[in-house]
């Protein structure tokens, strides 16, 4: 299933959010929205899921959801909201739950996701008992035991330290190479971009227009520290940001 966003504009009150943002983001591809702080990324993120109504334009689902699709848009959040008093199966058969799917079904699609992102030996866990990189894994097998059509990631590193960061990086490449994903995934941090992204947008300061859409063809597998190309992008995209940053930094120091 396809996203195409139509002319979106948004604003709260008389304050402009974003305008005429026009986009596709194509099955099985990971596309990257970065820009200034304060741009409208998250926002955006919002209203591709439906969370709310742009105040213009559309955001059309173009095709077919895949077979056994439980949610068509599934997020995974920067701060993983994962239920403390659940395990770790737990969390993840609460999803299933909602769909009525209990029992021998359940335990099937748990495990198969536990086994995707490296847990099986930790499904019994609390989330107490885990580190934040082995917490985002379980928010991201949540995720997937739903098969959804289009993950909506909002930061889901940021929490996560340096070491951590790349760890899950790695994983996320494993988990795409094996079985390709569609997934928006909002970051401030251009090394994720590059390392994880099919499709960087670069947004402009608010009112949040795209200035630059980059298309990144080296296949995910291949990327890594190091990468010449890699890095021309990744000072490509500063380029194009760092004054804009500048002054949306100044901006929020000033409200």
């Amino acid at each position: 299933m396809d996203i195409r966003l139509d002319a979106i504009s948004h604003s709260y009150g008389g304050t402009a959010v974003f305008r005429d943002i026009s986009l596709d983001i194509p099955t099985g591809r990971i596309v990257c929205l970065v820009g200034p702080s304060g741009c409208g990324k998250s926002t955006l993120l919002r209203l591709i899921g439906g969370l709310e109504q742009a105040t213009q334009g559309r955001v059309l689902q173009l095709g077919t959801p895949p077979e056994g699709c439980l949610n068509p848009l599934t997020y995974v959040f920067q701060d993983f909201a994962l239920l403390p008093w659940r395990s770790v199966r737990g969390n993840i058969s609460l999803v299933l739950e909602d769909h009525g799917i209990r029992g021998k079904r359940a335990d099937a699609i748990i495990s198969d996701v536990l086994a995707r992102t490296k847990l099986t030996d930790f499904g019994r866990a609390l989330p107490r008992q885990l580190s934040g990189g082995m917490k985002q894994r379980v928010a991201i097998a949540r995720a997937l035991a739903v098969k959804p059509a289009v993950m909506l990631m909002d930061e889901p590193l940021s929490a996560l330290d340096s070491q951590t960061r790349e760890l899950l990086m790695d994983d996320l490449v494993g988990l795409w190479t094996r079985q390709p994903f569609t997934a928006v995934y909002v970051t401030h941090n251009l090394a994720e971009a590059v390392r994880l992204g099919h499709r960087i947008v670069v947004l402009s300061r608010r009112p949040g227009e795209i200035r630059e859409v980059v298309e990144v063809d080296k296949p995910l597998i291949e990327r890594g520290h190091g990468d010449r190309d890699l890095e021309k992008i990744q000072a490509h995209l500063w380029d194009l940001m760092r004054e804009e940053a500048r002054a949306a930094d100044v901006e929020l120091l000033d409200v």
